[in-house]
């Protein structure tokens, strides 16, 4: 079992970047799937989180109206789209994993069970982001 993040790299403020949270080894739709990112100095994150077989969403308020998760189950792949970047969004991003289940499960409503850094199961290497001003 293995997740891997990859699409970091180096932006201007006001631009744009795709993170992407391949699996493999298990089925990513039976999973809720949460990106955490930890900046230098500062604690870890929990940014977004998509649940499992009913789509919903969560995002961080500092996040909210500029980055959209969305998945692509054919390709076993959860995606991070990150719109309008800021500086402070420089740092490490990561994708991690809870599950399986087998009925829906909602990160919006139960983001304390299916989103916080806690309730992981698996997580994947982080990639960096780096926003420059």
């Amino acid at each position: 079992v293995q997740l891997q993040a990859f699409g970091g790299g180096l932006v201007q403020a006001g631009g744009s970047l795709r993170l992407s949270c391949a699996a493999s080894g298990f089925t990513l739709d039976l999973y809720a799937i949460s990106w955490f990112r930890q900046a230098p100095g500062k604690e870890r994150e929990g940014v977004s989180c998509i649940g499992s077989s009913d789509g919903s969403t969560y995002y961080a308020e500092s996040v909210k109206g500029r980055f959209t998760i969305s998945r692509d189950n054919a390709k076993n792949t959860v995606y991070l789209q990150m719109n309008s970047l800021k500086p402070e969004d420089t740092a490490v991003h990561y994708c991690a994993a809870v599950g399986p289940f087998s009925a829906p499960s909602n990160c919006y409503s139960d983001y304390d069970d299916l989103g916080a850094a806690h309730a992981m199961d698996y997580w994947g290497k982080g990639t960096l982001v780096t926003v420059s001003s």
